[in-house]
Order: C-alpha cells, then sequence, then structure tokens
C-alpha cells in the first residue's frame, strides 16, 4: 500500500479520474497510491488503510495539533476521522458517473483518546440507495480495542454525467 498525499490543487485528482470510475474503484486508486489521497490525512495524521465494497479503514494517532485547550483532543479530530470513513465507505457503493456529499454526521465521543495513542477508525454502509447513503462507524484502539467514539452520517449521491 502506497499512499500519496497531494500536495497542490494539480495534485489532487480531476474529474475524469473520479467520473471515469465507480466510487470502490476510485477508493482502491487512492488507495494504491494510483490516484492522490487527500491533504487532510497529513494534516490530522490519519491515513486511508483499507477498502472494501460498503468498508472503509482510516488508521491514525492524534497529536499535540489536534488538542483543544484543555489538552484533550479536540473533538473535531474524532470528527474528522469518522466522517472520512463513514462517507468513503458510501463512496464504494457510488456507481460510475456519479458523486457523494456528506448532508450530515453524528458523533458520540465515549473516552478521551490519549495523545499519541493509535486507532483505527472503520465506516460500514448500512444503507445505499440511488439518492442517499447511510453509514456508521467507530475508532478503536489499535492496541487495546477500546471504543472511543461512533458516528453515523447521511450522504447524497448526485449523478454528475
Amino acid at each position: 500500500m502506497t499512499n500519496h498525499i497531494a500536495d497542490t490543487f494539480d495534485d489532487l485528482p480531476d474529474a475524469d479520474a473520479l467520473l471515469s470510475r465507480s466510487g470502490l474503484e476510485f477508493m482502491q486508486a487512492v488507495l494504491s497510491g494510483k490516484l492522490s489521497g487527500p491533504p487532510i490525512s497529513r494534516t490530522l495524521g490519519f491515513d486511508l488503510t483499507s477498502v472494501k465494497d460498503g468498508e472503509v479503514v482510516f488508521e491514525g494517532a492524534p497529536g499535540f495539533e489536534a488538542t483543544n485547550p484543555t489538552r484533550g483532543v479536540h473533538g473535531g479530530w474524532y470528527g474528522a476521522i469518522l466522517d472520512s470513513c463513514m462517507a468513503c465507505a458510501v463512496m464504494t457503493m457510488v456507481p460510475r458517473g456519479s458523486v457523494y456529499t456528506t448532508l450530515e454526521f453524528k458523533v458520540n465521543i465515549t473516552r478521551a483518546i490519549p495523545l499519541g495513542t493509535a486507532v483505527r477508525a472503520t465506516g460500514t454502509v448500512q444503507h445505499s440507495g440511488r439518492s442517499t447513503g447511510v453509514a456508521t462507524g467507530d475508532i478503536r484502539g489499535i492496541e487495546d480495542g477500546r471504543l472511543y467514539a461512533t458516528g453515523s452520517t447521511t450522504c447524497m449521491i448526485m449523478t454528475a454525467r
């Protein structure tokens, strides 16, 4: 697995790279490094590690940059990794010539992630239709298996061509 993270807008996949593939093919191309991954992965310290039909996994560890003024991991870090795994799971169900966007997502933080703790965020599709996709996700410690947060999302699926 060789993730390549985009450094400029020119490195990001263009419309043809997106629309000429199914969502699953697109996500597999990002995972393999054939297409660049999102810069937010570098910024927030997590990477795409697995892509299957209806399931996507990101792994990472929150660093000092993700802390809030009370020295804990900011809730936005939980939200970003959960939005990524859940929405990308929906992406795996999107047909060629279509795109998706997150309409809403919810995060339930069950315990604080200690800084530097490696976690796995898994998104799983619950429903994928013509115009919407619904997925759930969880964040678990890679070494201890502890549940740190859960989430759910609804995404809109749109025909682009």
